[in-house]
């Protein structure tokens, strides 16, 4: 199916989550009497001095210093030479503690366990073999393997290691041709967004498979997926025209186009297929339907999940796409075709979504079909095998599984293995069988198996395909969810995990992840890196804030825009909550998040410092004013709102991180992470931010929490980090949060 581009454009990456260690002992309680301050005069007085100028911009009007503006030339001499400062001071400060080294060395030892992806089959290949990914714990990056699924046996079609000397070239995707004769995958260059295609010939033969590496390289690709002709004579996908080597990284992003790459072709002769070049922020992900008779390309303008939907008919050459949706008025997700009705899954007219049929040859919204009404769940995705839609629904941020026929009657619930986060059941409608991952904050991600009957509808029970096995004994954990009353009286679910046994004091470490935006759904999944924090008496907390997708459009939309505070409102609740209810105190709580996630660390402790010990704001949106300005952040103005807006300076100035900090205010102890090749959210928003952060420190005699940033070298905004700069940076966060939380 077409995954809704808004969901890649920002990324969560919820911290610490789909990781893969396990719990290392601290030796006991996080100490009392750590004195993570000593000689911090002597580090404010280093912090490194940032290029500045005197920079004022006018914002309608409003005139607006922006004196670090040099840190956005993240490859002029004077930032690279900030950065190498910054990096000296963030590591001369972490080598204070000597369980930095301690730390590292057990996440090595307990990374190490072997992890596997959703397998993905070809019926031409014979039952019960498939190509899917595999880490055997310590590699940089997972490799694919080919056969029935046991990786001493299976043999290796696709190993990254290959690909580089240090394991920062990650394969970001791969796509089977429909015969099972190739295999297309694209490669992200240290942690970048550009996607570089290319092909591997799979050649069945006695003695095994056979690997031939095509000439054929797709290039400059970002934001679109990539997807067959039903011949097998080439694919579709879409990208952008080549940047200036400068911009490459920093450049705005626009006017992608939509091509056919002809297998054995050079990329100068793709097929230009759709374009509007009377619509430069429009984008495109293709998809071909099963049966090989069409083209769906899902059409995208920003990150907020409007669309409309074009279908070219591949059995006329001479057919162009034509609109069937248009509008931008809801989201609508292609589920599936049989013949030439075609499914989707929208919130036309369902905030929380509906399943509808449109007939291709009238298409009319007059005509369109609800197949699946609206509940009170959240419907999260659907699946079409056979004469089966099997649906994922959310509620209250847990999934629950239901299937029903192609005329909406519901034939039963699908049991999961327990309550937490189902994902998959992807597959070829005509297909036996079908997978799914589970996971929940107790248990890792195990792959399960279920069998079709001839209708599409599971058959009996599921089976496990793979079951990792970590070294924890995780009976010892309880999750809990609690909800928390904001500031207009919303109420707002939490979910906490802690140890049986943690005494619920606010003594205990305390972590408060959030992410609140861009309908993204966070949902209970297990990381062994929480489990570590957790085994060692620590809590962590999710709060499903505003903005998300957990409670459908309506969730979203109040979180957004001239709505935002709401988001940070919701999040002051859960904190304030977790410190009513003695799971933290403030001088044991520390907030995180990623990305978007990032921006709600920024906004939340200019707005309450005083509720946390400590915060870790990772690859932030910093700069309100500024962030449509580099590469995909135009796409985020349905979000935020933007500058160049009248009548939303004010609300972005209210809230803006980089523009609420003040020297007169003690903030708690903040290491801002990024890395020097995000180019989602680029590095300058963190590197301002960062400068600016330190100047107020400095100034200010009466605090003397450490104001650091920590910036990695070749990754970017998270996707496809090696597992080796994993382990680094999550030495790096516990080391900084098991300093600076201390109970009093």
């Amino acid at each position: 199916m077409l995954a809704p581009f808004f969901s890649r454009l920002v990324t969560a990456f919820p911290a610490f989550t789909a990781l893969a260690l396990a719990a290392w002992s601290f030796g006991g309680a996080f100490p009392k009497n750590l004195d993570a301050q000593t000689n911090m005069s002597e580090f404010k007085q280093a912090y490194p001095s940032a290029p500045s100028d005197d920079t004022v911009d006018d914002y309608h009007g409003r005139k607006v210093a922006d004196p670090y503006r040099p840190l956005e030339d993240v490859e002029s001499e004077s930032t690279r030479e900030w950065i190498n400062a910054q990096v000296a001071l963030t590591n001369s400060y972490l080598n204070r503690f000597d369980f930095r080294d301690s730390i590292r060395s057990k996440l090595s030892e307990l990374w190490d366990y072997p992890r596997y992806g959703l397998p993905r089959a070809r019926q031409s290949w014979g039952e019960g073999v498939y190509v899917y990914s595999h880490n055997d714990g310590l590699s940089d990056q997972p490799v694919y393997r080919y056969g029935l699924g046991a990786p001493t046996s299976d043999e290796l079609v696709l190993d990254p290691k290959t690909l580089s000397d240090d394991g920062t070239v990650a394969v970001a995707s791969v796509v089977i041709s429909p015969k099972g004769n190739f295999l297309l995958y694209a490669l992200a260059d240290g942690g970048s967004d550009w996607r570089t295609w290319k092909l591997r010939r799979l050649k069945q033969s006695p003695g095994g498979i056979e690997l031939e590496d095509l000439p054929d390289v797709v290039r400059w690709s970002k934001f679109s997926g990539a997807t067959w002709r039903e011949d097998e004579s080439g694919f579709y996908y879409g990208r952008y025209q080549q940047p200036d080597s400068s911009q490459e990284l920093t450049g705005t992003n626009e006017s992608q186009k939509l091509f056919f790459h002809r297998l054995g072709t050079e990329q100068a002769d793709d097929e230009l297929v759709f374009e509007s070049i009377e619509n430069p922020k429009w984008g495109y992900s293709p998809e071909v339907t099963e049966d090989g008779h069409y083209l769906v390309i899902y059409n995208w303008k920003g990150s907020d999940p409007v669309s409309q939907i074009f279908v070219m008919d591949l059995t006329d050459p001479e057919a162009r796409p034509k609109p069937v949706i248009v509008g931008f008025d809801s989201e609508y997700e292609f589920i599936g075709n049989v013949d030439e009705a075609f499914y989707f899954l929208t919130d036309n007219q369902a905030d929380r979504r509906r399943v509808i049929r449109v007939d291709l040859q009238n298409p009319s919204r007059a005509r369109w079909e609800t197949v699946v009404s609206e509940t009170d769940d959240v419907l999260q995705s659907a699946s079409l095998f056979g004469e089966t839609l099997i649906l994922n629904y959310l509620r209250d941020a847990r999934s629950h599984i239901a299937y029903c026929d192609l005329n909406g009657n519901k034939t039963a619930d699908f049991d999961l293995p327990g309550i937490g986060t189902a994902s998959g059941f992807i597959g070829k409608s005509d297909a036996r069988e079908t997978f799914f991952s589970f996971s929940n904050s107790t248990t890792p991600a195990a792959i399960y198996r279920v069998s079709l009957d001839e209708l599409g509808r599971p058959n009996g029970q599921s089976e496990t395909w793979k079951i990792p096995e970590v070294p924890l004994d995780l009976d010892n954990f309880v999750t809990e969810q609690l909800f928390c009353e904001s500031k207009d009286g919303t109420r707002v679910p939490i979910l906490v995990t802690r140890r049986r046994d943690t005494a619920l004091d606010g003594t205990a470490p305390t972590i408060l992840y959030g992410y609140g935006g861009f309908n993204i759904s966070i949902t209970p999944s297990y990381s062994p890196a929480v489990a570590a924090w957790v085994d060692d008496g620590g809590i962590y907390a999710v709060a499903n804030l505003r903005g998300g997708g957990e409670y459908g459009k309506a969730w979203h939309e109040a979180g957004m825009r001239l709505k935002k505070q709401n988001v940070f409102d919701d999040c002051i609740a859960a904190a304030e909550l977790l410190i009513e209810r003695k799971y933290a105190s403030p001088e044991t709580l520390s907030l995180s998040g990623r990305s978007n996630g990032g921006l709600l660390v920024g906004a939340v402790i200019t707005q309450r410092p005083e509720l946390f010990g400590a915060c870790l704001p990772a690859v932030g949106v910093m700069d309100m004013l500024r962030y449509q300005k580099f590469t995909i952040g135009w796409a985020w103005v349905t979000e935020y709102g933007s500058s160049d807006e009248s009548d939303q300076i004010d609300n972005l100035l209210s809230y803006s991180p980089l523009h609420n900090l003040r020297s007169d205010v003690c903030y708690p102890a903040t290491m801002v992470m990024t890395a020097d090749r995000d180019d989602r959210v680029v590095p300058g928003h963190s590197f301002k931010f960062a400068a600016a952060l330190q100047a107020a420190v400095a100034e200010n005699s009466s605090c003397s929490e450490p104001a650091l940033i920590r910036i990695e070298t070749r990754a970017g905004h998270g996707a496809g980090t090696p597992t080796s700069k994993k382990i680094d940076e999550y030495a790096d966060a516990w080391t900084f949060l098991r300093a600076n939380l201390r109970p009093r």
